[in-house]
């Protein structure tokens, strides 16, 4: 009996030796609101919503010391609806993120469905990520900015912070034979952050992106569009390459923070993928977007952000679409867990659209409107654990 006693108390120590070295932590957003629109296809909007501040969302994060400063890392991630309950991603049981890695005092190598470059630098800089909600994107999220897109089979690297800048990369295999280059997705970006300023810069190159990028999800097409969430893109599922460029910077001072971002969208080469039969494809040449945003943000008090945006889409190349978009929103903490929010955002469009019609506005997240102007709302709850 005492032999047993002391292999239980051994085997006691030995567990918790092994815990005190790594930890899972059960993580998520709930986040609910309702949405109005005044013109959506001709007619009003009431809608509920989930996610539109931050994403609904569970995960599990988890760490262990593997001695000598090497730790092993994984996450997975959830996105669901908080008002039905399904699953959201096409219906990925993970579709937000699912990575394994090691980390060391250099940095981190993960693989895995990961966020590209653009989406962890400059991305955070959109005020679509910060207080405008999801309807104060811009529009269509053609740059993905709003992290709509993730990639699928990728190795990535994230470095360590070196005296205020830090930099990393993604590489995503395509995997079909005898095509190396076939959907392959590949992203770099730096930042630098120092005192109130922040400088973030990323560059997206996207192979077949119908089909690597929109198409990666258990529920996506394998011969059609997936590129249909919005008229300002869904005319170029045809694209052979997608390439986003952006840059952005923020300077706080005092209660108020000033920011700004660029980005250059390009799709590449239509019709050069085999796309056949879509509606509205457009065919030949290249689509091309310069986006610019300009917006600030108020800490009025400890408790209350107020927040304002602009931003203007400007389409050349095979279309001459163009996108007026301002934003005004606001976002009270009851705790450092639970807020309430309210935005506004009106959108102007002129010019020819992606499908080669009159543009109409289209806020990103909607379905677009009967004419050029379109006004949405948004009041929510959000609540992190």
């Amino acid at each position: 009996m005492k032999r047993l006693l002391l292999a239980f108390a051994a085997l006691g120590t030995f567990t918790g030796a092994a815990q005190a070295q790594s930890s899972v932590t059960l993580y998520g957003i709930v986040d609910a609101g309702y949405v109005y629109a005044n013109n959506i296809g001709g007619s009003k909007l009431y809608e509920a919503t989930g996610g539109a501040l931050q994403a609904d969302r569970w995960g599990l994060r988890g760490t262990e010391d593997l001695g000598g400063g090497l730790k092993a890392v994984f996450v997975l991630e959830n996105g669901f609806s908080v008002f039905t309950g399904k699953l959201s991603q096409g219906g990925d049981e993970f579709g937000r993120q699912a990575y394994v890695g090691l980390s060391n005092q250099f940095g981190t190598v993960t693989v895995g469905r990961q966020y590209d470059s653009v989406v962890d630098y400059t991305g955070t800089l959109e005020v679509g990520a910060q207080w405008a909600t999801y309807l104060g994107a811009h529009p269509g999220d053609l740059d993905n900015m709003n992290n709509t897109l993730r990639a699928n089979n990728s190795i990535k690297f994230t470095s360590s912070n070196y005296s205020g800048i830090k930099f990393g990369g993604l590489y995503s295999l395509g995997g079909v034979a005898g095509q190396f280059n076939r959907n392959q997705i590949f992203s770099g970006g730096v930042g630098y952050v120092q005192g109130p300023l922040r400088l973030d810069a990323a560059y997206l190159n996207v192979k077949n992106p119908n089909y690597s990028f929109f198409g990666n999800n258990s529920t996506s097409s394998a011969t059609g569009s997936n590129m249909t969430g919005s008229t300002v893109y869904s005319g170029y599922a045809s694209a052979k390459t997608q390439q986003v460029i952006a840059a952005g910077g923020a300077y706080t001072f005092g209660a108020a923070t000033v920011g700004a971002t660029y980005s250059n969208t390009q799709f590449k080469d239509l019709g050069q993928t085999g796309l056949t039969g879509a509606t509205g494809q457009t065919t030949a040449g290249s689509a091309k977007f310069h986006n610019a945003e300009l917006n600030f943000k108020y800490q009025l008090t400890p408790a209350l952000l107020l927040g304002a945006a602009y931003d203007y889409t400007k389409g050349y190349g095979v279309n001459d679409a163009k996108y007026h978009q301002g934003i005004l929103g606001a976002d009270y903490f009851v705790s450092t867990r639970t807020d309430f929010y309210v935005d506004a955002v009106y959108q102007h469009a002129s010019g020819t659209d992606s499908t080669g019609h009159t543009a109409v506005a289209d806020i990103n997240g909607l379905s677009p409107s009967s004419t050029s102007n379109q006004v949405a709302a948004v009041v929510g709850i959000r609540h992190k654990f």
